[in-house]
């Protein structure tokens, strides 16, 4: 992810290196505590001004009991992701005292947030909370941001899957490429080795980011890399993929599925034509929806800590480093969709042999 460079944000060390005095003076006057000399305090506000500092309102309204806000931006999706993302950090900025302002926009005006930020700033928010499940949408909400002069030196926090660092701005997301990477491993330690995935949506960074850690975990084993079937996050998607993955020959003995509703769709094909999951093939997904314990068999999938995550994110804007990036590890969670595969066919037929074999002998030995 990258967005148009600016100067970096001026910290308190810049302010007392221009006024030529200690930073603990230039910190007295910015927190109004102390006595600080007439001359020295002009000064010291002369070079606020001309070097374009702004108090990190967050860090410190965070670190006290003074109520406050933060804002956060996101689009109109309704993906679980997104949507358990929003209710963590509501979560979270209650824990702290925070009030949260909520801007949800369409996705094709996302870059268009002049409102949002003029509510924002009236607000008098302590910080920025951006949901961008698309990296076209952090790109515009960041450049936007930085075109607000008001919004100089606020704190901000993308939350994306992508953990590429972006300039004045602190990245936090869930490891879904971990994530992705133990589910297929998970599948290989039981055997499999015909593992098909059902990606999601490419535009999307989840979808390109769970992709990789599919594939790259195939190959990590020198396992083959099956060309991916592509979905859009819904159970139609999932169940469209599923009627395609039946009418393989020969099938897949596994799949990983990039989200938890379009395994159920996946599921549901499967079983309308005539495969067991998991005696046939198994089945993982991602997310661990509520629902998913509920599947018929409960669906083995990787949890994302939507609460946990809405904590880094509140945190993070008390980050001293704006170019940081916080990740939290995902759990692997195993239920009964997933086996070990079942055996070729080939060693079916020679067990099978051998059964009747040993019946006819059986008989021949009871025989008078």
């Amino acid at each position: 992810m990258s967005t148009t460079p600016s100067k970096r944000r001026p910290t308190l060390h810049d302010v007392a290196r221009l006024a030529g005095c200690s930073y603990q003076t230039v910190s007295r006057v910015v927190n109004d505590q102390g006595a600080v000399h007439p001359d020295t305090r002009e000064r010291v506000l002369s070079a606020i001004a001309e070097v374009g500092y702004r108090r990190n309102a967050a860090a410190a309204a965070l670190k006290t009991d003074r109520p406050g806000s933060i804002g956060v931006v996101t689009d109109s999706s309704w993906r679980y992701g997104p949507m358990g993302a929003l209710r963590g950090i509501e979560i979270a900025a209650r824990e702290v005292g925070k009030n949260v302002i909520l801007s949800v926009n369409d996705r094709d005006s996302f870059g268009s947030l002049q409102s949002t930020f003029d509510t924002f700033r009236d607000a008098y928010v302590d910080g920025l909370i951006v949901i961008a499940p698309l990296i076209r949408e952090a790109e515009l909400a960041l450049n936007s941001i930085e075109n607000s002069g008001w919004a100089s030196g606020l704190p901000i926090v993308v939350l994306a899957a992508d953990l590429t660092p972006l300039p004045h701005a602190i990245v936090v997301s869930e490891d879904q490429y971990e994530g992705s990477m133990r589910a297929v491993q998970h599948l290989i330690r039981l055997g499999h080795q015909d593992i098909a995935h059902v990606a999601g949506n490419q535009e999307w960074l989840e979808g390109q980011v769970r992709l990789n850690g599919w594939r790259d975990a195939l190959l990590a084993q020198d396992l083959p890399v099956p060309e991916p079937l592509i979905g859009d996050w819904t159970g139609e998607s999932g169940y469209q993929a599923g009627c395609r993955i039946a009418d393989l020959n020969p099938r897949p003995t596994a799949v990983f599925v990039a989200s938890d509703l379009m395994a159920l769709g996946l599921m549901r094909a499967l079983n309308e034509r005539g495969l067991r999951v998991p005696q046939d093939i198994s089945i993982i997904g991602f997310d661990d929806h509520e629902f998913a314990s509920q599947f018929d068999p409960p669906l083995t999938t990787v949890r994302q800590d939507f609460v946990a995550l809405g904590r880094l994110c509140v945190s993070s804007l008390q980050d001293s480093e704006p170019d940081a990036r916080h990740t939290i590890s995902p759990d692997l969670i195993i239920r009964k969709s997933t086996e070990p595969p079942p055996p070729p066919l080939e060693n079916f037929v020679i067990i099978t042999g051998k059964a009747i074999a040993r019946r006819l002998l059986t008989r021949e030995h009871r025989s008078p």
